[in-house]
């Protein structure tokens, strides 16, 4: 009940607003005429229907043309505020109802707006004709075209955006402001309007419905008001025209427009109705469709690039997928190949060895079968480390190599290039597991690169890779270095080895620090747990 009340005070203000409309534009009714006395009743039967146009549009526009009719036939001033009630109305109609009852509401609205328009007596001319159709029609396909903007996707340019409004705003201002102080009208109204019909352009390619309807309006209003400044409205018109069919993706509503445009370019040109000629027709025509085709020219160009720079990422994309999913299939193959034939000749030799244990031998078989059982765990532990790397996308391919020679190869190699290294290896350290030991060797690597790096030769290093005790599982790395030796300029560093460093003692549940030790040196410090690996 909540949600159902929710729209009742707007529903409310609305009904509100419309009466208080009528009652400003015909306050200055005479008392007794029928704007008079009797405008409070005209001013609540007009303007409170409008509190049920949110949900009705389309009977509350019909309700709206009745009321125009009767107004106008009695002479009430509030046949004023119904016409524009009822344009309000017809625009929300195209906006929520659907085209077998907008059609009706259009038309009905057509009707009513020329009788209130066309008076008995006075000579009918095209701009009345013109007026009472706009007034019904412009707001119902304004409404359709908000429901519907039908607008291309795009990537916002703002430069083309200025460039429109900067060359609309020049061209009506230059061509039309010799003509301000002699139109009748005041100055800066004259001078406003050519401002704003300018800069409309640079939102026409977001909203060029819109704009066509507003420059439309301004060109009829120019044929009647400013006749010198109607070239200048129908070039604008035209732009807008272009920009639409090449924002506009359908042909249908770009058919409109072209009718609309041919409408508004014959109210502009042609003066009577005797210098309509095939020719003249078919210029007019022409003149018109030149603008559509540019347009849809460069509406299929540019949706045609975004295609293209679309496709040309999704396949991009796809590569990059496909080569990484041929990796992990690869890797999943040989990582299922190596379970099935090795841990099962391993798991039965530890289990065997295991069987033969518990048949409690004595001495040195006893000794050998307990040796077998735990080469066996730690060869089975070290098999999962590896069918975890293989099954990793970044895993790390120098876990085949024994790690305690991979450190020990890393400071001979460091030793050659300068750097004093003492290295402390404790042989416990093969007791962990290999994914662990293999990571502390990295470390190592890094470590005494970074040495050589930044430090230069002839620089002391201590290495120091032992377990962490019985308490904590796992493996303590320290790589730390004394004050250079010399100022040598350091070796290029691409910056990512420690930030590799820190990413894989992360994955293990470990810590690494590295920073200045306070002496002048450098430290980097690991641990490496193996708790979590173990089980």
């Amino acid at each position: 009940m909540r949600l159902r009340w929710r729209g009742v005070p707007l529903d409310l203000l609305l009904a509100a607003s419309g009466v208080g409309l009528d009652l400003l534009l015909s306050g200055n009714a005479p008392v007794g005429e029928p704007g008079g006395w009797s405008a409070a009743y005209l001013a609540v039967l007009v303007g409170a229907p409008m509190g049920f146009v949110r949900h009705r549009p389309a009977f509350v526009a019909l309700y709206l043309a009745a009321m125009l009719v009767l107004t106008d036939h009695v002479g009430a001033f509030t046949s004023n505020a119904a016409q524009i009630l009822l344009c309000l109305a017809i625009g929300l109609a195209g906006y929520k109802e659907k085209a077998r009852l907008l059609v009706p509401v259009i038309v009905v609205g057509c009707a009513a707006s020329a009788v209130n328009i066309l008076d008995p007596g006075v000579p009918v001319t095209t701009n009345a004709w013109i007026f009472s159709v706009l007034l019904s029609l412009a707001p119902g396909i304004v409404g359709c075209y908000l429901a519907n903007p039908l607008v291309r996707p795009h990537e916002r340019n703002v430069t083309a955006d200025v460039l429109l409004a900067a060359g609309g705003v020049a061209e009506s201002v230059l061509t039309t402001w010799t003509d301000w102080h002699g139109s009748g009208q005041p100055v800066w109204v004259i001078g406003l309007l050519s401002v704003v019909a300018g800069l409309s352009l640079g939102i026409a390619r977001q909203l060029p419905g819109l704009v066509f309807v507003f420059q439309g309006a301004l060109l009829v209003a120019a044929d009647t008001y400013l006749p010198d400044v109607v070239t200048t409205c129908l070039i604008l018109t035209l732009v807008t025209i272009g920009v639409f069919a090449m924002r506009v993706g359908s042909w249908l509503w770009t058919g409109v427009v072209y009718l609309a445009g041919c409408f508004l370019a014959a109210t502009a040109i042609v003066d009577a109705p005797g210098d309509t000629t095939v020719v003249r027709a078919a210029v007019l025509m022409g003149l018109v469709a030149t603008p559509v085709a540019i347009g849809r020219n460069l509406g299929a160009r540019q949706a045609t690039a975004v295609a293209e720079r679309a496709a040309a990422r999704e396949s991009a994309r796809h590569a990059v997928a496909q080569v990484r999913a041929d990796q992990l299939a690869e890797r999943e193959r040989i990582a299922r190949e190596v379970h099935d034939i090795v841990a099962h000749h391993v798991g039965a030799m530890v289990l065997r060895a295991g069987a033969a244990h518990y048949a409690a031998p004595e001495g040195p078989v006893a000794d050998a079968l307990a040796d077998i059982r735990n080469t066996g765990h730690q060869a089975l532990e070290d098999l999962r480390g590896l069918l975890d790397v293989l099954r990793d996308p970044e895993g790390d391919a120098h876990l085949l190599a024994d790690p305690g020679d991979v450190v020990r190869e890393a400071a001979e190699r460091m030793t050659a290039a300068g750097l004093l290294v003492d290295l402390a290896l404790d042989p416990a350290v093969d007791q962990a597991p290999l994914v662990a030991r293999a990571s502390a060797a990295r470390i190592v690597q890094e470590g005494l690169t970074n040495v050589l790096k930044h430090a230069g030769p002839g620089t002391r290093v201590c290495v120091n890779v032992r377990p962490l005790g019985p308490s904590a599982p796992g493996l303590s790395v320290r790589v730390h270095n004394d004050r250079p030796s010399s100022a040598a300029p350091p070796l290029p560093s691409s910056g990512q080895g420690l930030a590799g460093s820190r990413e894989r003692v992360r994955a293990l549940g470990g810590v690494l620090t590295a920073g200045p030790d306070g002496e002048g040196g450098w430290l980097l410090s690991a641990t490496l747990p193996t708790a979590r690996s173990q089980a």
